[in-house]
């Protein structure tokens, strides 16, 4: 049987989300934009699903327009708020996803952006000091940093950077895929204005995600064609997708609190157990650090070996399914953008692990002494 735990790239789908969506599936297909009974019992579950999502992140609905997930989420975010508000400073940092990091250098081009990368400190965390000297730089500014890096884990304080931007009149975007199911988030205390997420990220359905835009930030429409999601997003909804999404959310939100506990433990003990097995083994940016890293991920830094380049191999060879970095650059010739902005002279090996309610610690064990045994062979 195979070992999976590549949680950061997606997670199964959990069986009550897909009990939720099954009726959308079969029964209740009315296009919601129909007026007639079989569309309106559809629009109806929609806007129930929109309801619950906005009462547990505590915003209002008309601030929650569905999407097809977290990288459409960023595009439009970043790229309507620069031309609705005439934005043309844009601060960011070298490790954001590349749904960010992409658009932004399109965008810097298209609209002749001035693009302005804020520092980081050696585990990768963002340079508050410097930031704010950013922000007093550049006026009317965009302000993009993810809420945790999805590669390294490194957590953000959200609401410093929202009060920071808000003291500085920035418009704060984050990329909060990571976190949303992840972490309790309360939108009428962080003074963000547009938020992102991905339901396949917390055992929801994939192809399926939303956008927080604040009522009183509003942006242009980024896909046009259609009056959907109150004129913000065209095109017929994924119906069942919504459906899972929103109780995906409902559900992480139901049993969060032991689900952070269980993987916190799942993820000391990892730890532990590589750096008892695996000799000068360290981690990458903060993510051993329980207190200012995602729970769900573990970069492991492996000592410089020639074996290094076929680790992620020869793991899925004995069934251990993990990642090298974003699972959104697997198959690229090119390395980790992200270490190789922390880490630009490195020759260590680098295997991202993370953590769902699904797995087992006797998973961890065979993941470790797998590891450790491969770490042995020599050069």
């Amino acid at each position: 049987m195979r070992i999976y735990l590549d949680n950061a790239a997606t997670t199964p789908l959990d069986p009550e989300v897909f009990e939720a969506m099954k009726p959308f599936m079969l029964e209740d297909f009315g296009n919601p934009s129909s007026i007639h009974g079989h569309g309106r019992k559809v629009r109806a579950a929609i806007e129930s699903a929109r309801k619950k999502i906005a009462e547990l992140l505590n915003c209002t609905p008309g601030e929650i327009i569905f999407t097809s997930g977290g990288t459409e989420a960023d595009n439009a975010i970043l790229t309507s708020s620069v031309r609705t508000y005439g934005i043309k400073n844009v601060i960011s940092s070298p490790i954001e996803h590349h749904a960010v990091e992409h658009t932004l250098h399109l965008l810097t081009k298209q609209e002749q952006l001035n693009l302005r990368m804020v520092q980081l400190d050696a585990k990768g965390h963002i340079d508050l000091d410097h930031l704010e000297s950013l922000l007093k730089e550049n006026p009317n500014a965009l302000v993009s940093l993810m809420h945790a890096n999805n590669e390294i884990g490194n957590l953000l304080n959200l609401e410093r950077v929202a009060e920071l931007c808000d003291q500085y009149k920035a418009y704060f975007h984050s990329d909060t895929v990571q976190t949303v199911g992840h972490y309790r988030h309360d939108l009428s205390k962080v003074k963000v204005h547009g938020i992102t997420a991905a339901a396949h990220k917390f055992h929801g359905p994939k192809g399926v995600g939303f956008m927080f835009i604040r009522k009183d930030k509003k942006i242009q429409p980024f896909v046009h064609g259609g009056a959907q999601e109150r004129n913000m997003r065209g095109g017929t909804e994924n119906v069942y997708g919504i459906i899972g999404l929103a109780k995906a959310l409902e559900i992480a939100y139901r049993d969060m609190d032991e689900h952070i506990r269980y993987i916190k433990e799942l993820k000391t003990r990892m730890i532990e157990r590589l750096t008892e097995q695996i000799p000068g083994i360290s981690f990458h940016g903060d993510s051993a650090n329980l207190e200012t890293s995602l729970y769900t991920v573990l970069n492991v830094s492996l000592p410089e070996s020639d074996e290094n380049d076929m680790m992620l191999f020869n793991l899925d060879l004995q069934g251990i399914s993990a990642s090298g970095g974003s699972a959104c650059s697997s198959g690229a010739a090119q390395g980790s953008h992200v270490l190789g902005a922390l880490y630009p002279e490195s020759k260590r090996g680098a295997i991202r692990f993370s953590f769902s309610k699904y797995n087992k610690p006797e998973e961890i064990d065979v993941a470790v002494k797998a590891l450790s045994e491969l770490c042995k062979i020599p050069a």
